[in-house]
């Protein structure tokens, strides 16, 4: 049997760690997660607040003790104050990834002008692939439907564990050899 590919799922948000309201973020990455990977798969999720500190602490945790080779982070990339996912993701980065963040905002302009201030990234930290992804579900689809075809490649290349997707829904891309 294949090994599964562990991923992390984090939701930062104040209000959503403290239970005033129900986290739909992190389930809509789940949930997309089902439809389209057709590899074996676990995911390990988490609610934090908007605090810099564990969100680094956290995204540290998913990639070097979790070993997930894929977190994927979702809320805190607005201009808000308290909106510090970025600046937490690239404080535990070994590589910066800025291609993602580009097309994910571009898919989004697509749909509002407002996508302008998504701040949107992704890096690499020793075998994991970390990106930030928008807080609204319709977001997270779009912009994870946008960047899925690159990840098991991106996976590929860090040594990662074979991803495979549903090709009715994403096609992954892998050179030819």
């Amino acid at each position: 049997m294949e090994p599964s590919v562990k991923i992390g799922v984090v939701t930062v948000s104040d209000r959503a760690s403290r239970g005033d309201y129900e986290d739909l973020g992190g389930p809509a990455i789940l949930d997309y997660l089902k439809e389209v990977l057709s590899s074996r798969w676990e995911s390990t999720y988490r609610v934090i607040a908007d605090e810099r500190p564990l969100i680094e602490a956290t995204l540290r945790e998913l990639a070097d003790t979790e070993g997930c080779s894929l977190i994927v982070t979702t809320g805190g990339t607005g201009p808000a104050v308290r909106d510090v996912t970025p600046e937490a993701t690239e404080a535990v980065a070994d590589k910066i990834m800025p291609g993602f963040g580009e097309l994910m905002r571009k898919v989004s302009l697509e749909k509002v002008p407002t996508a302008i201030l998504s701040r949107q990234t992704a890096v690499i930290r020793g075998r994991s692939l970390i990106i930030n992804l928008p807080g609204q579900p319709r977001a997270i689809r779009e912009c994870l439907g946008a960047v899925m075809p690159a990840i098991p490649y991106c996976i590929d290349l860090l040594g990662g564990p074979f991803i495979t997707t549903h090709d009715e829904f994403v096609k992954a891309f892998r050179p030819k050899k």
